[in-house]
């Protein structure tokens, strides 16, 4: 008579290394994850000074847009230049100098991962994480027989991180 195994027996192990798996992607989306909190600071940032050659005759807002500065604001404009924060704009040749913070290279690819969309291959690897955490969720109840008191706990507790998460989303 063969031995049949139980679909919590492979659930388990589809777990343990899917879970040994993630364990290297979840490290770098936690790290960018909290890279991105500080995203409107200049922590890690460096300053870089940039020429560019726009337009000539260029309304502030096309400047900002141009640049890819947001809430551009034109503090002065004297001799056919716009000073703006951290530049300036020469409307009659469009020469554009200004600084600009950004992070390493590698920390920005990082932060990447979090800001992903269609139109860029990574957004394949943000939805194989996406459902692969969702299965990880869920098979971690198969870890457990449904009547011993770890499992009974572990709904508690999974109750308590939803109830939280929404607390957290709607104060």
């Amino acid at each position: 008579m063969k031995n049949k195994k139980s679909t919590q027996f492979y659930v388990r192990i589809v777990h343990r290394y899917l879970g040994f798996f993630l364990a290297g992607i979840m490290t770098v989306y936690a790290l960018s994850g909290v890279l991105l909190i500080f995203r409107t600071t200049d922590f890690l940032k460096t300053e870089n000074l940039e020429n560019k050659k726009l337009q000539p005759s260029l309304t502030i807002n096309e400047v900002g847009k141009a640049l890819k500065i947001k809430d551009i604001e034109l503090v002065k404009a004297e001799n056919s230049i716009y000073y703006f924060k951290n530049g300036s704009y020469n409307t009659q040749t469009g020469a554009a100098k200004f600084t600009s913070k950004k992070l390493p290279v590698v920390l920005d690819k990082m932060t990447r991962l979090h800001k992903a969309t269609t139109n860029e291959p990574l957004y394949w690897l943000n939805i194989f994480f996406g459902v692969s955490l969702l299965f990880f969720a869920i098979s971690s109840f198969w870890m457990f027989l449904p009547k011993t008191k770890t499992f009974k706990k572990g709904l508690y507790y999974t109750l308590g991180g939803i109830i939280l998460t929404l607390i957290l989303l709607f104060v």
